[in-house]
């Protein structure tokens, strides 16, 4: 069966993104992948995402469902036939909904685990924590929305942020096959993003030291996107070879 398209409002994306060393990097990756470098940094991070009104492109927003998404990422790039092309890699998804974890690998591309969120939210601060139900990770990120983006080394200004991720649209999952990857890309014609601080952030993923080596992984910034209507593609899926060191175990959320 062919996936169908998706449409849903993002009401609220946390992008939550660390500077990280290549080296570390490299190894989690499938072939044909390879990291994506700004300034010489991989980046990676955390996608923390609440969509509204998802349902098929065809139907209306009325009968949509509603529910919280997390999904750690890696920028990547690699060799498409008609160049280099770029996205991100996500090794992890996690849900609250299990619609979502049912759905995910079965009607629409990528694999959910699920997980409990607990989320606190006004227009200037923002709280989103999660744990997953296997215990392998758990995340909390507390952000202020800013007037500019300050602090970054990867991105000079908001202009360029946001340039580099709405370039990243294309994401490509993990599955528990391991024989090739799942692929969304997302579609907007109302990007818009805003900067933001981050006040506090524990990662399981990122603290793990196993994984990042100390000062291998370096928090950078945070991103706010909140109340924009998009449109989810589905992508042919990726065949993959080689062994990916430490992965996680395994749509719609964040791709871009």
């Amino acid at each position: 069966m062919k996936p169908p398209r998706l449409a849903s409002v993002i009401e609220r994306r946390l992008l939550v993104n660390y500077r990280v060393d290549p080296e570390a990097v490299a190894p989690l990756l499938p072939a044909p992948l390879r990291p994506q470098l700004v300034r010489g940094h991989a980046v990676a991070g955390i996608c923390l995402l609440r969509l509204g009104s998802v349902r098929p492109a065809w139907a209306p927003a009325a009968v949509g469902l509603r529910s919280e998404n997390a999904a750690h990422r890696i920028a990547v790039e690699w060799d498409g036939p008609d160049g280099v092309e770029t996205g991100v890699y996500i090794p992890r998804r996690d849900t609250a909904s299990r619609v979502n974890q049912w759905a995910g690998g079965r009607i629409f591309p990528g694999e959910h685990g699920h997980a409990d969120f607990e989320v606190r939210e006004t227009p200037e601060v923002l709280r989103v924590a999660y744990a997953t139900r296997d215990g392998d990770t758990r995340v909390d990120v507390t952000a202020e929305v800013t007037e500019r983006l300050e602090g970054s080394e990867l991105f000079a200004d908001l202009d360029e942020a946001s340039a580099f991720f709405r370039n990243g649209s294309k994401g490509y999952s993990a599955t528990s096959s391991g024989a090739f990857l799942d692929g969304m890309q997302l579609r907007t014609d109302a990007w818009r993003i805003e900067p933001g601080r981050v006040t506090a952030a524990r990662s399981s993923y990122f603290d793990d030291p196993e994984r990042f080596p100390p000062g291998s992984a370096t928090l950078d910034s945070v991103l706010v996107m909140r109340d924009v209507p998009v449109h989810w593609r589905p992508l042919p899926a990726m065949t993959t070879s080689g062994a990916v060191r430490a992965a996680a175990p395994a749509a719609l959320t964040c791709a871009g």
